[in-house]
């Protein structure tokens, strides 16, 4: 039997995330995580409502994960209950000091997330729909998402090539329905090179996708070199600066989050850029995908950041 949480009160929050929430074994101690779920975390902490769709297991790590959720002020009304597979979890390991690979252990509940109409009504126009390739592993929960997407929000599509979870036809078919598309440069080169590609230069490998899959929206992540953002004819580009990493997970999850708030006040591209490698950066200075911190800190952080000095860094070309 298949059970939604008991929370008919939920709110349609401007941003809806869809797929894996787990909890990712740490050696020092597990962590909560899955990319929807540290999108949605930050997107609150930047006073952007947010809410998951998702699957959890009837156990202790379900219901530690709904706890979290609504202490964070996350909303839980559509997230699912299995009574057969269990919650997930992700055997994570530290490689180089700050580096982190994954064990994704197979199949778990999310990969079983059920169609309904309640999830079809509240993915409405005006909302940010927020999803990444690994959610479409398996046909149910690919299922659900495919029919998701058949609606007029502006869909997001985090790439998070995970081998062995990596399908060419899922991946164009996710494409060709994206508004707005996130690489990090290592994946931007792999997904040209799977669809025909065979250019070098980062700004040709944008645009042969962009016109393959009719894609507005291009972010290309580059770690502490910065990152760029292709939006149409034109190109922004805003260069990072060295910080002290404790760990990299949920970094790029924390950036696309303030990327998508900054997008949704309409602030100037550029701008919207700058917030969001400082979020990823901000975030690689903690612990976690979904640390505890406030806006001031950010904020402060960002303006350290970013400064008078380092305003130069940064520039606007149009094709």
């Amino acid at each position: 039997m298949n059970n939604m949480i008991n929370n008919p009160n939920y709110s349609s929050a401007p941003a809806t995330c869809y797929g894996e929430i787990l909890w990712d074994v740490l050696p020092d101690g597990p962590q909560p995580g899955g990319a929807p779920l540290n999108v949605a975390y930050h997107l609150n902490k930047l006073g952007m409502g947010s809410s998951l769709i998702s699957r959890i297991g009837k156990d202790e790590n379900g219901q530690k994960l709904i706890k979290l959720m609504e202490n964070w002020g996350i909303d839980t009304g559509l997230l699912q209950v299995d009574e057969q597979y269990e919650t997930s979890q992700v055997l994570a390991k530290m490689n180089n000091g700050n580096e982190v690979s994954y064990e994704i252990v197979f199949p778990v509940a999310w990969d079983f997330i059920d169609q309904s109409q309640q999830l079809i009504k509240h993915i409405k126009p005006s909302t940010y729909f927020i999803f990444g390739s690994l959610a479409s592993r398996n046909e149910t929960s690919r299922n659900t998402l495919y029919n998701l997407l058949d609606n007029d929000a502006i869909k997001v599509f985090d790439i998070n090539l995970r081998a062995p979870f990596i399908n060419q036809a899922q991946l164009g078919h996710l494409l060709s329905k994206a508004d707005i598309v996130k690489f990090n440069e290592a994946e931007l080169g792999i997904v040209q090179i799977m669809f025909g590609g065979s250019l070098k230069g980062e700004a040709d490998q944008v645009r042969f996708i962009q016109d393959r899959f009719k894609v507005p929206e291009v972010i290309v992540t580059k770690g502490e070199f910065g990152a760029s953002y292709y939006n149409l004819d034109k190109t922004y580009n805003v260069w990072g600066n060295e910080v002290k990493v404790k760990d990299t997970i949920g970094s790029g999850d924390s950036f696309l989050a303030a990327f998508i708030a900054a997008h949704n006040r309409q602030d100037q591209p550029l701008q919207i850029l700058k917030k969001a490698i400082a979020m990823g950066a901000f975030i690689a200075t903690k612990k976690g995908g979904c640390p505890e911190y406030n806006f001031d800190e950010y904020q402060a952080f960002y303006n350290e950041l970013f400064t008078a000095k380092s305003s130069s860094n940064s520039t606007h070309t149009a094709a």
